[in-house]
């Protein structure tokens, strides 16, 4: 099974742990035995098979829809874009991946507070990683929100690099949410309540597939 880099630490600190602990407790041992084999399950990183198509956006990440609509932020563009939310248990996959082939124009760390990645106030106020993608089909914003629990988002790419559609980029330890800015004349399949996979399902498409 192939683990996200990010989860090696805890791996091996808990995995460590827990060898150490069995010389004093053999219920504390398996207490941090069991620990460390939902490190390995939470920072497990499957493969996914990436849909064709040049002009779709995917799931940048697992869990499910919470938000979908049509918004005006002037923080994120001049005019209406639509806005879908997605919220990752932690027992969903958390690496994120590339929802369209482009260019990175910006990446910026925004500090904040963290709330519950569910409620409304993490919408704006929660600290968050933003990433702005130029694409063939326009400029694309994904924002790795985190949470009460998740407090470290981590984003692997810098302004210039070049995606691939379905390309991991990033990841949120721990349960968190993330909001992805689609051009709001998108043909938009994915609706409040879906459960999404990263990679693999289709969030939206514009023009010609």
């Amino acid at each position: 099974m192939k683990i996200a880099p990010e989860g090696f630490t805890f791996i091996a600190g808990f995995g460590l742990a827990s060898a150490i602990a069995f010389f004093a407790s053999s219920l504390l041992g398996m207490l941090l035995l069991l620990i460390t084999a939902f490190m390995i399950f939470f920072f497990r990183d499957p493969e996914r098979t990436v849909p064709e198509g040049e002009n779709i956006f995917i799931a940048p990440a697992d869990g499910k829809v919470i938000v979908s609509e049509t918004v005006f932020d002037r923080a994120i563009a001049d005019n209406n874009t639509h806005l879908i939310s997605i919220f990752m248990s932690p027992l969903d996959v958390h690496v994120n991946r590339a929802p369209c082939s482009g260019r990175v124009l910006s990446v910026k760390h925004n500090p904040g507070k963290f709330f519950s990645a569910f409620k409304p106030e993490a919408f704006q106020q929660n600290e968050n990683i933003t990433m702005v993608i130029e694409s063939p089909m326009g400029d694309v914003t994904v924002r790795q929100v985190a949470g009460a629990i998740a407090r470290r988002a981590v984003c692997r790419v810098k302004p210039g690099d070049m995606l691939e559609k379905g390309e991991r980029y990033g990841i949120i330890k721990f349960s968190s949410r993330l909001d992805i800015y689609l051009p709001a004349d998108s043909d938009i399949k994915a609706k409040n309540g879906d459960r999404v996979t990263a990679g693999e399902t289709i969030l939206a498409s514009r023009g010609k597939q």
